[in-house]
């Protein structure tokens, strides 16, 4: 588990990596959605074994239903980690400008010239 320290909208990692609050906000909430979606498809999956080894018809007829469901779960944990893989490459973008942004502010300030009157 990784440990983040807060500072204001600043969250830092033990290796120096800076996110914003939203960012992992939006990360943690994915992720408990992802492993909700996956833990029912744990017992989605035990059912459809269950319901395969069974001898009953009726059994083998819901599995259809189950395997549609276990199909759009899937789905739905695609379109997560997409979601989260944008959000990441975006929060990354914009941290990456700022910091070239307040390189650049730094590097003008370090190479302006002070010119005394006299």
């Amino acid at each position: 588990m990784v440990v983040i320290e807060m500072e204001d909208d600043i969250f830092s990692s033990p290796g120096g990596v800076q996110v914003d609050r939203k960012v992992v906000q939006t990360l943690q909430k994915n992720f408990v959605q992802v492993q909700n979606i996956l833990d029912q498809n744990k017992l989605l999956i035990n059912e459809i074994n269950q319901n395969h080894e069974s001898t009953i018809p009726d059994n083998l007829t819901r599995n259809v239903g189950l395997i549609r469901e276990l199909n759009n779960n899937i789905r739905k944990v695609v379109d997560l980690y997409a979601d989260l893989s944008s959000s990441v490459a975006i929060s990354v973008e914009a941290f990456s400008e700022g910091e070239s942004t307040n390189a650049n502010q730094s590097d003008r300030r370090d190479g302006q010239k002070r010119i005394r009157s006299s």
